[in-house]
């Protein structure tokens, strides 16, 4: 069985374009609220927020929606090109309401925006596992995955190069704008003409799927409780995580006094995350899943506690950061796959929401509760929040039973990269 390196380029243009649109927004629009429309920064952070708010309702609601679709487009395909075609003529839109005394069409077209991509991201991901054998699907996802971050790289030159300047001084994003939505115009009419969805379907059905229940039915009770287990698991460590990318620059400067540090150390993790890939990879097809996601939480709680023990900064900051790297390349890497491998092909929507729910909503949830902590005990308790929540999701790891993969050595170095979004 080999994979189609080709159809599955053309199937990751819907990610390609997703992850472009949310890199100029989340570049973009912060600058906006504060320079056009002198947006401070509490509310600009609420406005910012939204996203993951409508999220939690958003993404589950049309993943499921489109588990029940079956058109001559597929089930998939409709929300993607309704939602791309509402994205594309509303950014356009936005452009425009870029202007000194139009905050409120601004907020109304940008709640709408927001809207229109919350309809087809669980669609566009499901896609991919919907259409591809479940072998092949770790070779796939990397092919997904990297034709997301060559999708924020050309959000990204889009910002270094189009760029303007209005009469008044102000930047004038519209070069911006119309370059992404011509993106994201271009690739789901690529993704339409070259891929039938059906068909692809119906040759890669996987009658295993249907042997614990159909479609739309309910898990075995085991199964059940280890979706669950590992679904508060991605909350738990996104709770720990997101706590300290949150506030990092806060705590650096209050704590230690060194802002260069507070710049560098996540950008230190991030890049420890991405060099981790293939070695993380290569160890989770020998050892599986769980127990590679074991392993990163683990050393994610280790290194978050012994952080918060540290009272003057230097270079063994640094050297935790990357390993805090390793470690979410550990987690992160294998599981979505878990959930994924939980779900049937006629709910994979289903569960892909379900994955973005509680990953959004911890996301949500602790800012307020380690901010709490922040302004009402103190800054100290940063890191043993962030550990306390990680090693909780060790505990609620372990008693996974379901969702593993079977190790096996890999053929290729693009099998390595099971990563999600």
């Amino acid at each position: 069985m080999k994979l189609n390196t080709r159809r599955t380029l053309l199937i990751g243009l819907a990610f390609f374009s997703i992850c472009a649109f949310w890199q100029m927004y989340d570049t973009v629009i912060p600058l906006i609220l504060r320079d056009t429309f002198h947006v401070g920064d509490s509310l600009s952070g609420a406005i910012m927020a939204a996203d993951n708010v409508l999220a939690l309702v958003l993404l589950p609601l049309f993943g499921r929606l489109s588990d029940r679709t079956d058109t001559r487009l597929g089930k998939r395909m409709p929300y993607i090109l309704f939602g791309t075609a509402c994205a594309v003529a509303l950014t356009l839109m936005l452009s425009g309401a870029d202007a000194p005394g139009r905050f409120g069409p601004f907020i109304v077209l940008l709640g709408l925006l927001l809207v229109a991509m919350g309809t087809y991201r669980s669609p566009a991901v499901a896609l991919m596992p919907d259409v591809t054998p479940k072998p092949l699907r770790s070779k796939a996802n990397a092919i997904i995955n990297l034709t997301g971050a060559l999708g924020a790289i050309y959000a990204l030159a889009a910002v270094r190069f189009l760029v303007g300047t209005h009469p008044d001084g102000r930047a004038d994003y519209t070069g911006v704008f119309v370059s992404v939505a011509a993106l994201m115009a271009v690739s789901v009419v690529l993704l339409l003409w070259r891929v039938d969805e059906n068909a692809l379907r119906r040759e890669n059905a996987d009658p295993e799927d249907e042997d614990d229940a159909p479609a739309g039915g309910r898990l075995p009770a085991d199964k059940m409780r280890s979706l669950m287990l590992i679904l508060v698991s991605v909350a738990l460590w996104y709770m720990g995580y997101n706590a300290v990318t949150t506030a990092y620059s806060k705590y650096f400067t209050r704590m230690w006094g060194d802002l260069s540090g507070a710049a560098s150390c996540l950008m230190i993790a991030t890049g420890g995350a991405v060099v981790s890939y293939v070695p993380v990879g290569m160890l989770s097809s020998v050892l599986g899943r769980k127990k590679m996601i074991l392993i990163g939480v683990a050393l994610l709680a280790v290194c978050f506690a012994v952080t918060g023990m540290i009272t003057t900064f230097g270079p063994v900051v640094y050297a935790l950061f990357v390993l805090v790297g390793f470690a979410w390349a550990a987690i992160n890497v294998n599981s979505y796959p878990m959930v994924v491998e939980i779900s049937r092909s006629g709910d994979v929507g289903k569960y892909t929401g379900y994955y973005y729910t509680f990953s959004m909503a911890a996301q949500v949830l602790t800012p307020i509760l380690s901010g709490w902590l922040l302004e009402h005990v103190g800054y100290h308790t940063l890191f043993p929040y962030a550990a306390g929540c990680v090693a909780l999701a060790f505990v609620t790891m372990l008693l996974v039973r379901h969702g593993d993969n079977r190790p096996h050595a890999a053929k290729s170095v693009l099998e390595h990269f099971d990563v999600e979004d």
